[in-house]
């Protein structure tokens, strides 16, 4: 996505957990510089573990990989230490559609109990299926509305194994005290070699040709075939993909210019422009980068296509909505287009299969189909085996980190709130994670319960009507410990409380 696109708004939450909650309910840059700073963020502590209050039981520690260097000391004061939730059992978790199996290999040597599903679930399937369990990991398709995250009593965390989170209720996550991440950047180098593609294949009408020899049609044609070298590519959203896009693109010849909605500084020789429409008027090739937001809806309809240079071509490798299509379809039929290639759809088929993508699902696939040197992809810009499992990692690392150790950096919807790791020299410490309300009085509540026990260290940010606190406590008897949990969670502006110790 480009840059012009702010984050998702930030919202409130709630559920019930190994957490307690009330009746109510990032980026991987950032995340890589929360671990090295953070020990808790380089070292998974293996554990079982629940979230239901009504669950009893211990968390089973499974081993600690080590951080620097894959070797573990027979003793270390300065390990993180294995932590295990309070009152809990074992933390369950339900991926769907295929996400990477190195993040389920991750996942399951955290000793979690991991449920992979291939497909996208209906929100019905989703109501019946997610009351038990206590992540869920999405790409796409899925859609978590607020009906499911009501259903979701047990529901502490959402991985979105994607660039977006549009398919995701953010709001009604946060009020449900669930915390989402997902992966911006990881796939951003496949959609830039994509758009490359299909630069190089528009040009010379590629698609068009194989076609036409696969019905046994020998066309052997040069006119309106061309190279790319000295063409102008326009690129729309100068973010990530943008800018390794306008590298590759100068490499192979082309001149860049790209809007973006912030002054950014080029790479290379790339030129900014001040409106859309003077890089539209300029362009060779016009691929777009922005993020699904109101602002961006059918940015590009029938009037900007107009100031699309006569036989120029249009790329869209962003989001379905970006793109009014009839027109675009106005604008191949009449000639004015040379080609154009679609990624991304308003309206996607939740799974594979032939007849999927007809008029049923959008009105005008038959005529979109039928165009003229357009390439149609399944959304695939993302889909390449090193882009699936570089975001595979980074949000398993995320869910464990989450899970285990309570860190929120790189969340969507949350507060991003860490502690340093507790340590095997730490003896007596618990650590409270507490989700509430951004509400006057707060925190003068909770500090009151536990102004008689020696607080470590402690950190809490808001986001907007959401709150997260999280608390480390020493010297604290097990007896101690249940009655903090009782009086933490029984505030009335609790959403979610969780205990690690």
């Amino acid at each position: 996505m480009g840059r012009g696109s702010p984050s998702s708004p930030t919202y409130g939450a709630s559920s019930s957990p190994p957490t307690a909650r009330a009746g109510i309910a990032g980026s991987f840059s950032a995340m890589m510089a929360a671990q090295q700073s953070s020990p808790s963020a380089n070292a998974f502590a293996m554990q079982n573990a629940s979230t239901s209050p009504r669950s009893h039981g211990s968390g089973q520690a499974n081993g600690i990989p080590i951080p620097s260097g894959g070797r573990r000391p027979s003793v270390s004061h300065n390990m993180p230490k294995v932590l295990t939730p309070f009152n809990t059992s074992s933390i369950k978790i339900l991926l769907l559609e295929a996400v990477s199996l190195g993040a389920v290999d991750m996942l399951r040597k955290q000793g979690y109990q991991v449920d992979y599903e291939k497909d996208a679930m209906s929100e019905d399937q989703l109501i019946e299926k997610i009351k038990d369990y206590h992540v869920i990991g999405i790409r796409s398709k899925t859609k978590l509305t607020e009906k499911v995250f009501r259903a979701a009593d047990k529901l502490l965390v959402v991985g979105c194994f994607c660039i977006g989170t549009n398919q995701v209720d953010l709001l009604a996550a946060a009020r449900r005290g669930v915390c989402v991440f997902n992966s911006p950047f990881a796939n951003s180098r496949s959609v830039a070699e994509l758009v490359i593609g299909e630069t190089i294949a528009l040009s010379r009408q590629l698609v068009d040709r194989a076609s036409e020899l696969r019905r046994g049609d020998w066309q052997k044609v040069s006119k309106g075939c061309y190279e790319i070298r000295g063409k102008t590519l326009g690129i729309v959203g100068y973010g990530h993909i943008g800018s390794q896009l306008s590298v590759l693109a100068e490499s192979m010849g082309m001149t860049v210019v790209y809007y973006d909605v912030f002054p950014l500084m080029p790479l290379g020789t790339a030129r900014q422009t001040e409106t859309l429409e003077e890089l539209l008027s300029v362009s060779d090739f016009v691929t777009l980068h922005v993020p699904e937001i109101e602002d961006t809806k059918n940015m590009i309809s029938t009037a900007q296509l107009a100031c699309m240079k006569k036989g120029s071509y249009l790329l869209n490798n962003a989001r379905g909505t970006v793109v009014d299509l009839p027109a675009l379809c106005e604008a191949l039929e009449s000639g004015h287009l040379a080609g154009a290639a679609v990624d991304v759809y308003p309206r996607e088929p939740k799974g594979n299969g032939k007849g999927n993508f007809d008029n049923d699902l959008n009105p005008w696939a038959t005529r979109l189909r039928a165009c003229p040197n357009i390439i149609l992809t399944p959304h695939i810009g993302g889909s390449t085996e090193e882009a699936q499992r570089m975001i595979g990692q980074e949000v398993a690392t995320a869910l464990i980190r989450y899970i285990n150790f309570g860190g929120s950096v790189g969340a969507v919807n949350f507060p991003e709130v860490d502690l340093r790791a507790i340590t095997e020299a730490d003896r007596s410490v618990i650590r409270i994670c507490h989700v509430h309300q951004n509400q006057p009085g707060a925190l003068r509540s909770i500090n009151s319960l536990l102004g008689n026990y020696n607080v470590d260290k402690q950190h809490t940010d808001s986001k907007t009507d959401v709150a997260y606190l999280m608390v480390d406590i020493s010297g604290v008897s097990e007896e101690e410990t249940s009655r903090i949990y009782e009086s933490v969670s029984g505030l009335p502006t609790n959403i979610l409380t969780r205990l690690l110790t």
